[in-house]
């Protein structure tokens, strides 16, 4: 077992150390596996050959902790953690939520609202001088002027709220290196300003500079955003013009008298370089440190990742801002290394996931790249699958097979989201899944019924969802095996009208779909979804859209999506009055 990270000034002691280049500010607890951004980006640190902290959960009153391992050589590294603070402490009515995932015991109040602006203001008054990189999910999603659904307000750059000097965005791996090496060179963080996958800010001296430059996008400034919600839309529709590494131009965005500058997309990890990554010394356990459970160790401390990126596009999720839409795969022997690490001197280890942002992307990807360098579009498959794209699962059934082989491996499950219109494409994965990988229950996530609905998703239409459960329930019942389907939908989304909500009952009652667990829509920062919902208009397009606001509207939708509750009947009812459709009462009523 390799040592863990320090944590505490007496394990940076005990390594011989009387300081350090870095240290890494989480709201985390410190788990040594590669599902957690900070374990991962402090093992690439560490192999690049710098002494690398962790400050875990710091006390955030005061600069004591900040202290903790002394004044850093080279810069803090500031994170929210693996989720925005804000949707990690809060549900989607903004009450608190009971569990923090990410500390132990599920203990809430580890973290502060806004936990990266906090985090680098506490920074600044600890060591004034030291150069502060922020970075992380929070940080990439919050980078441009955002609508921010707690407060209800369009907030800055969140560069500009902070006081860190840079802010990396995406995964990060190769931005905080080349930060970090030209900082051990004696190089000022505000001489740095072409690394890719960073943005860097300026006073009013600079912006005027910038603007003249032919390479430089300029978008709309914060005030006209906070102001103008057509000015908001056609930023957002700057933005995911601007995701592809290969054509993006770097852009700005002021605010009064200063201004963030984005550098373009860092480029796709190679293959190699991800295995690299993988391969790194992880004890794939929490620090000792911590005696009680951490929930989010024991979803992913059985789960394997298996590639990054994703090019569904959908405009409710952050990957294609995170991990960029090109697919980048470890090899099987990266992925057979990381099984035996988790299963020698074990036995029956049950998988409980293999996969990534999607469970059947791995190894799939243009057919002539150069036609992918030059696309915008947000979606590879929506609103029909590029004839460019291959999807061949070939690989990926090899790679389920070569694990599910493995001595100590008793099975091996999907968790992660199955993408259907390539799985009924691909009939032979629905088949290996429905034989080999299933346990009497599948979650899928059609996420609605209504076609104006799941457009603005960018999701498959949901007949896509009718022909693969048709296909698993014919690969099942060959198998001699009694498996169904879980679903996933998501109410009140933008574009939904009380109408689509009971029509969408209606197809769920006929079809006996009965959703356990509904997601309520959550405008998360910079997505494409939340600019709708904010706006009132498609970004794109700039067509108008209905959006649920109302909470007395959003309690019906979700009411109608689980028909089935007798606690539900009365806001059903509500409903149908409203709408005008009494007629479906007794269709609602009947237990048929």
């Amino acid at each position: 077992m390799s040592d863990f990270l320090p944590i505490t000034e007496k394990e940076m002691i005990k390594r011989g150390w009387d300081y350090v280049d870095v240290v890494l500010v989480t709201p985390d607890a410190y788990v040594d596996i590669p599902s957690f951004a900070m374990a991962i980006i402090g093992r690439v640190i560490e192999n690049a050959g710098f002494r690398v902290a962790i400050l875990s959960q710091p006390d955030w009153h005061n600069t004591n902790d900040f202290k903790r391992f002394g004044r850093p050589r080279l810069c803090f590294a500031i994170s929210s953690g693996n989720m925005d603070s804000m949707i990690n402490k809060y549900t989607h009515n903004k009450k608190p939520r009971s569990e923090d995932d990410y500390s132990e015991d599920g203990k809430r109040y580890n973290r502060p609202d806004r936990t990266t602006i906090v985090f680098s203001n506490i920074a600044r008054m600890a060591y004034p001088d030291i150069p502060i990189i922020a970075g992380g999910l929070e940080s990439t999603m919050r980078r441009f002027a955002h609508y921010d659904y707690w407060s209800n307000t369009v907030k800055r750059p969140i560069l500009l709220d902070s006081r860190a000097d840079m802010l990396v965005y995406g995964m990060g791996e190769k931005q905080i290196i080349e930060i970090m090496k030209r900082l051990d060179k004696g190089e000022n963080i505000k001489d740095i300003k072409d690394i890719r996958g960073t943005v860097f800010k300026m006073g009013e001296k600079e912006i005027e500079k910038y603007k003249s430059q032919d390479d430089i996008l300029i978008i709309p400034s914060y005030e006209e955003v906070k102001s103008d919600k057509l000015k908001f839309a056609i930023m957002t529709e700057m933005i995911f013009k601007n995701i592809n590494p290969y054509s993006a131009k770097a852009m700005l965005q002021s605010s009064d008298t200063r201004a963030v500058i984005q550098n373009p997309p860092s480029f796709p990890l190679s293959q190699q370089e991800l295995d690299d990554i993988y391969d790194l010394p992880f004890n794939y356990l929490p620090h000792p440190i911590y005696k009680k459970r951490i929930p989010a160790y024991e979803t992913v401390k059985n789960s394997i990742t298996i590639h990054r990126g994703c090019y569904g596009g959908c405009s409710f999720c952050s990957l294609s801002h995170h991990q960029g839409k090109f697919i980048q795969s470890r090899s099987i022997g990266s992925v057979m290394r990381e099984i035996k690490k988790l299963s020698d001197n074990k036995k029956n280890i049950i998988i409980s996931d293999i996969g990534g942002p999607s469970a059947n992307m791995y190894f799939t990807g243009g057919k002539n790249f150069e036609i992918c360098k030059r696309c915008e579009r947000i979606s590879c498959l929506h609103p029909s699958i590029c004839s460019n794209l291959n999807i061949s699962s070939e690989k990926l059934i090899e790679l389920m097979k070569e694990v599910s082989n493995y001595k100590n491996i008793k099975k091996v499950f999907v968790a992660s989201g199955i993408r259907m219109d390539i799985a009924t494409a691909e009939e032979k994965y629905i088949k290996e899944i429905a034989i080999n990988h299933t346990s009497g229950y599948l979650k899928v996530a059609p996420e609605h019924t209504q076609k104006k609905v799941l457009d603005i998703m960018k999701k498959p239409p949901i007949e896509t969802f009718i022909e693969f459960e048709r296909i698993f329930d014919n690969y099942s019942k060959s198998a001699g095996k009694e498996q169904y389907l879980i679903t996933y939908f998501i109410s009140a989304f933008p574009g939904t009208t009380l109408d689509d909500a009971i029509d969408m009952a209606v197809f769920m009652k006929k079809h006996n779909l009965r959703p356990l667990q509904i997601n309520d829509f959550l405008p998360a920062p910079s997505e494409y979804a939340t600019a709708i919902y904010y706006t009132g208009m498609d970004p794109f397009t700039k067509e108008k859209i209905y959006v649920p606001v109302l909470e007395s509207e959003r309690k019906m939708h979700r009411a109608l999506m689980q028909y089935f509750k007798k606690e539900n009947i009365p806001l059903i009812i509500k409903a149908l009055k409203i709408a005008k459709r009494t007629e479906l009462i007794k269709f609602f009523l009947s237990r048929r």
